[in-house]
């Protein structure tokens, strides 16, 4: 389906779902989807960080991606990851995606190998041109070691080879000023923030809509803070972040002297998905650390004292 200009809401990125064995559960995938578009969502993105997608083979991405396309049927956009090193690298995912059916790519600038903004520039130049769909890209400097320059964005959002941003950089300083230019340079620029806690600060900034992670276990709760926000009620909005905030806390279930951040955090976020019923199993991908028992019960406890168990 086309993608609107600007794409505006809640577009989660969704957890890839795993057996108990590490194989891609697609009856979950296609559960966990419905109930996201039930719950209002305005799109989804597949095979981002929260899905896994830097764990998983290229097999299982496209397994992932087509289960999820199918179970959307065109209701509404879905948004592919297509996140690999270089340059030829992301075009091969992105004929993957184009063959699942996607509507739009996400893509990082260049990592591992060190960069300059002109190479940058190019590397989405040439996956716009190669893929032939609508492409964003995901500025997320904790993954990519560096942060996507500014007058990059810009003039890849004027010359149309950007659709949009997702902003994960948690600069929300960079991130006011790149909104305040594009509205010259390119208004129909998508931007979407990755930073789930300022929300509704980014939306009064003028973002479009939010990719939150949390999104896969309270979307309702996303859509109710979007509407408030689109309907100037800045008060329920707020309340709505600050009760999604204290949700967020279920991201520090894991104990950080036996696993990292993204171990604790998307086993938290599966977790969650599997105590809710969404999902069969909460498996992460190895090499992550699953939640013990403890951490699980903390995750409960979470779940519970947002009244969602």
């Amino acid at each position: 389906m086309p993608i609107p200009t600007p794409l505006s809401g809640v577009v989660p990125p969704v957890i890839t779902p795993l057996t108990p064995t590490g194989e891609v559960d697609t009856a979950s995938v296609r559960r966990l989807t419905e109930h996201l578009i039930t719950a209002g969502v305005h799109g989804l993105f597949l095979l981002g960080s929260s899905g896994e997608t830097a764990y998983l083979t290229d097999a299982q991405r496209l397994t992932a991606l087509e289960a999820a396309v199918d179970a959307a049927a065109g209701r509404v956009p879905v948004l592919a990851g297509v996140i690999d090193t270089t340059t030829a690298r992301v075009l091969d995912r992105a004929a993957d995606a184009v063959r699942a059916g996607a509507d739009a790519l996400v893509a990082t600038a260049p990592f591992y190998t060190r960069t300059h903004p002109v190479e940058i520039a190019d590397h989405f130049r040439r996956v716009r041109e190669g893929a032939g769909l609508p492409l964003f890209a995901y500025d997320i400097p904790a993954a990519v070691h560096t942060k996507l320059p500014r007058e990059v964005v810009l003039d890849l959002a004027g010359d149309g080879t950007l659709a949009g941003l997702k902003d994960s950089s948690g600069d929300e300083g960079s991130l006011r000023r790149l909104l305040t230019a594009l509205r010259h340079r390119a208004p129909g620029c998508t931007v979407l923030t990755g930073s789930e806690l300022t929300v509704d600060g980014a939306l009064l900034a003028g973002v479009d809509g939010v990719v939150p992670g949390l999104g896969n276990v309270d979307a309702h709760g996303y859509v109710r803070l979007y509407e408030a926000a689109r309907a100037g009620d800045w008060a329920a909005a707020r309340a709505e972040q600050d009760r999604l905030a204290a949700l967020f806390a279920l991201t520090d279930a894991g104990d950080p002297a036996r696993m990292g951040g993204s171990s604790s955090a998307l086993g938290a976020f599966k977790a969650a998905a599997h105590l809710l019923g969404l999902i069969d199993c909460p498996a992460t991908a190895a090499p992550q650390v699953p939640l013990d028992a403890p951490a699980v019960a903390r995750v409960r406890a979470r779940l519970a004292e947002a009244g969602l168990l």
